[in-house]
């Protein structure tokens, strides 16, 4: 997704709808309304363990997510793993209090089957709904962006797509002259800045979106002034394209507001969710693949003299340096200022080395990491120091993928860009797809990474 596009999401979420408070208190309210059903068919009561559950539910679910705008499928999804990730939180806590025996197996089935498809039926129910509403002449809202630059042309796309759910754009103010305004806006300029006024109050305009440039605060004051005396609602967008953005949100502090424009998503229960689901996984992880260690360290100490693990230094959290450890796959241990990647048929890299590196094999260790927190299962991928000190200067943005924990596996490893970078445009897709991960972490997505990432090391062939 273009870097634009995000961040005209990210900033563009006025005006809330009816549909984003119903849902808040709809989706919590349906899960319990599920778990009441499938106690009633399961003939089981709901005792206090069933009510302790529904009030644990409404805790994990509060506030709802507003999926009545989505497409069908990108619901589906959406449910699926918003659903996933629920019942996985409550078996960790079942499995920790050993508290399943109080619930009948008949009804916590039927209520993690029954659950998803009436989440999605009321998404699909609600869609319709909203676009039937907005139909109707009294819930149209005709509106206006003021600027007819590549900023205003980009919001008014995004306001097009709002059409079906009564979004009507009636087109741009702007005092230059065609010439000087996008393409895309010369045939839709309704007039100049001194005649929005007019226009708000004869044709009834209800939002007015404005996009011009920072230094143009005088007018905007002065605009701001004019418009105080309509009924419309104003949005002040800023031109924020020229950074990556990541979590922005609008804050305050002691009743000023804030926006923030870089931002880690992982701070106060999300930081606690982030760390107690990498020990989880991590622990049961090394559990799991113990043998497979102790075979691979095997492997590498038979391929080659050296050390089972090569210990690397990493830029980590807020770019401190870090200890990696990796199964040694190569002749040479390269650690200083100057370090070479590896490349297809590197003769560095031992036989035994290149199954490892190609299986992944050699990044088992690192769960070791990921337990003494320096870093997560999930995160953007760490580079040698020295690559860092490289790329920095050359790719814009490039260290606040150190904003968080650097990980394991990553979204820019699933989507393609995994193995060597021997080319800038590579590093830069890359580090665009870390900042993706950073705007758009959940839970969900990190699940859905370690998922994919598993598929890959069975069939990917781009690292060596």
């Amino acid at each position: 997704m273009p870097q634009e596009q995000r961040n005209t999401r990210v900033f563009l979420n006025a005006p809330q709808s009816t549909g984003s408070f119903i849902s808040a208190f709809l989706e919590p309210a349906l899960i319990i309304a599920s778990f009441i059903a499938a106690s009633i068919a399961g003939g089981a009561p709901v005792d206090r363990s069933g009510i302790a559950m529904c009030l644990l539910v409404f805790a994990l679910s509060f506030p709802g997510v507003n999926r009545f705008k989505q497409k069908p499928l990108n619901a589906a999804i959406d449910v699926l793993l918003s659903w996933s990730t629920l019942l996985t939180i409550l078996a960790l806590c079942g499995y920790a209090t050993d508290s399943f025996k109080l619930f009948d197996e008949r009804v916590l089935v039927g209520w993690g089957v029954g659950t998803p498809l009436l989440l999605y039926a009321a998404a699909i129910a609600g869609g319709a709904w909203l676009r039937r509403e907005a139909q109707q002449p009294s819930a149209r809202r005709a509106v206006a962006v003021v600027g007819g630059g590549p900023l205003g042309v980009r919001v008014a796309g995004a306001l097009a797509k709002q059409h079906e759910f009564g979004v009507d754009f009636a087109g741009y103010f702007d005092d230059r002259i065609d010439d000087r305004l996008a393409p895309e806006a010369r045939n839709r300029r309704l007039g100049s800045l001194n005649e929005l006024r007019d226009h708000v109050l004869r044709h009834g305009i209800k939002e007015v979106y404005i996009t011009l440039p920072l230094g143009s605060q005088p007018r905007i004051v002065q605009l701001l002034a004019s418009l105080q005396d309509t009924t419309a609602s104003l949005y002040f967008v800023p031109d924020v394209f020229g950074i990556s953005i990541v979590q922005g949100r609008l804050q305050e502090i002691d009743g000023v507001p804030v926006v923030g424009l870089l931002e880690t998503p992982f701070t106060g229960a999300n930081r606690l969710i982030k760390r107690l689901s990498d020990i989880v996984l991590a622990s049961i992880i090394l559990v799991l693949i113990s043998p497979i260690l102790a075979a691979v360290a095997i492997g590498v100490k038979l391929s080659s003299p050296g050390p089972v693990i090569f210990k690397q230094k990493r830029n980590g959290l807020d770019g401190g340096e870090i200890t990696v450890y990796k199964f040694r796959s190569m002749r040479t241990q390269d650690n200083g200022p100057v370090i070479q990647q590896a490349t297809k048929g590197d003769p560095r890299v031992t036989p035994f080395g290149a199954f490892i590196r190609k299986t992944s094999l050699d990044e088992l260790p690192q769960f070791i990491n990921v337990l003494q927190g320096r870093m997560s299962i999930v995160g953007p991928r760490p580079h040698a120091v020295a690559h860092n000190e490289q790329y920095r200067r050359m790719i814009k943005a490039y260290m606040v993928r150190h904003k968080v924990k650097p990980g394991i596996t990553g979204w820019a490893q699933i989507n393609g860009h995994r193995g060597e970078t021997d080319t800038v445009d590579k590093m830069q897709a890359r580090v665009a797809f870390d900042l993706e991960y950073l705007s758009n972490w959940s839970l969900a997505l990190d699940l859905q990474i370690i998922a994919r990432t598993i598929k890959l090391m069975l069939f990917d062939r781009n690292a060596y």
